[in-house]
């Protein structure tokens, strides 16, 4: 399995995530304040730590663990341990039997972040869900320093330079102030069979980012009066093949993970990988599905229920999710470069992913991808598209004020009372609000983190794309936004 994330500090932005063992958050409340005095150890410290260790000790003993101590152990991949492997624990922040915060440093993200795990009451205890939100350095350790735009540009080259050369990174960078490039560039090779250098004209997969435009397609509905946030989804899909779905989960419920549609990506998915292409496919193939719990009851990252959104887009314009972002977000935000055209496509300026194995080998990904990009994700598309998007968004050229205000800040209380955000952006480690999205699969990972103007804060654009496992590109974002001034 793969897992999202939904902060600026956390494992990897993959393209599907599913449950018990997985970072499931689109906006994780921010950190606690560091205890006053020692925090007790408990249960689920203890198996948080064990985790942890676990993951450094290597694929067998990650397994090992998983298998002895996860609700899901199927959950646990190898990828999954080599991004854990890298935390580093700094001290408990909470703990009770059930819940523990660990505070960890992560040296390929160069952030800091907040581990947070939850398991059974009963023995034998199970891990329940494990997550990773921004975190802040412990009382007594110096953050990275705030930098000028200049100097916030000639760290991130020199960062890039020094990673592409040791062959840790091949993508595209921008970071513009207040709507104007600091920073542009690319590293790396956009092929490496054919040594074609990446330029910022290449076109890298992004994974879950393509979420964003299926989110702003659903806003435009909604403002055109042709949606209801609240409206079940059997509203628009009569003809969906679970009544109870049909009738009991909402478009809000989609938006912001709460339906318990379920994920995509499994052995049903690797079967009919290359068969499955549009969103009514994927209905085809998934929609008789019971949901995993009741709409609202809790947060669980659900690629499949990004496809139902993007399959509501097709019913209410009456044409393809495909034609509709194409005439309605890229072409308003002057987007050439972007698209799901598939994989047996040629497109000379597309990037070739790379995945790395077991053993630190670099393999062609293509065997992983789905025959297209999707309304989850799976797209294409430049740093400059990105920014192009970023600078149509709050400038309200696709949604008028108050639209892009419920994009950006709405969301969906539970039954629980916990609000849930949109799938549209997340704070950052100094609790800083950042819209845009991640996204990641085996050989692509991009970000793009939109920070408006604040009091005593300029307005940033930060886009990276890269063809390399995350969190190639979350890391580099990491690192610009941890400097931002």
């Amino acid at each position: 399995m793969g897992y999202r994330i939904g902060s600026a500090t956390a494992l990897a932005a993959f393209m599907l995530a599913s449950a018990p063992f997985s970072v499931a958050q689109p906006a994780p409340p921010p950190p606690p304040p560091p205890a006053s005095g020692p925090v007790t150890p408990s249960p689920a410290s203890e198996l948080a730590y064990r985790m942890l260790a676990a993951a450094r000790a290597g694929d067998d003993a990650f397994q090992a663990f998983a298998h002895e101590a996860a609700k899901q152990p199927e959950a646990a991949t190898p990828g999954m341990r080599r991004q854990m492997a890298s935390l580093q624990p700094h001290g408990l922040i909470a703990a009770t039997p059930t819940h523990a915060e660990v505070s960890v440093f992560d040296p390929n993200m160069e952030s800091w972040a907040i581990l947070r795990l939850d398991i059974t009451a009963d023995q034998p205890h199970k891990i329940t869900g494990v997550g990773l939100g921004p975190g802040r350095p412990p009382p007594g350790v110096a953050g990275p320093p705030r930098l000028a735009p200049a100097a916030l540009a000639a760290a991130t080259r020199a960062r890039l330079e020094k990673a592409a050369a040791e062959d840790r990174f091949s993508g595209a960078v921008l970071i513009a102030h207040a709507g104007q490039p600091v920073l542009t560039a690319a590293y790396g090779l956009a092929d490496r069979e054919a040594k074609t250098p990446a330029t910022v004209d290449t076109q890298f997969r992004f994974g879950s980012m393509g979420k964003m435009f299926t989110a702003v397609s659903i806003m435009q509905l909604v403002q055109a009066g042709r949606i209801d946030l609240t409206a079940p989804i059997g509203r628009y899909l009569p003809n969906y093949p679970n009544r109870d779905i049909a009738e009991h989960v909402t478009v809000n419920n989609l938006l912001t993970h709460t339906g318990g549609t379920g994920d995509i990506f499994g052995p049903e998915f690797f079967a009919h990988r290359l068969e499955i292409k549009t969103p009514a496919d994927y209905v085809t193939l998934y929609g008789a599905r019971t949901a995993l719990f009741a709409p609202g009851a809790r947060n669980a990252y659900s690629n499949y229920g990004f496809m139902l959104l993007g399959r509501i887009v097709e019913t209410v314009s009456g044409g393809s999710y495909d034609d509709y972002i194409a005439a309605h977000i890229f072409v308003p935000a002057g987007m050439t470069a972007t698209g799901n055209q598939p994989e047996n496509v040629r497109l000379p300026k597309r990037a070739t992913g790379y995945m790395t194995g077991p053993s630190g080998k670099i393999y062609n990904a293509a065997d992983t991808q789905p025959w297209s990009g999707t309304p989850a994700g799976g797209g294409y598309s430049t740093v400059g598209d990105l920014g192009r998007f970023a600078d149509a968004l709050m400038a309200t050229r696709l949604l008028d004020a108050a639209h892009t205000k419920m994009l950006t800040d709405g969301g969906f209380t539970g039954v629980d009372g916990k609000f849930w955000r949109y799938d549209f952006g997340a704070p950052a480690g100094d609790g800083r609000r950042f819209y845009g999205h991640n996204g990641g699969a085996p050989g692509m990972n991009g970000e793009l983190r939109i920070f408006p103007a604040g009091e005593g804060h300029d307005a940033y654009t930060v886009a990276v794309l890269a063809n390399r496992d995350p969190p190639t590109a979350t890391g580099t974002a990491n690192f610009i936004t941890d400097r931002l001034p």
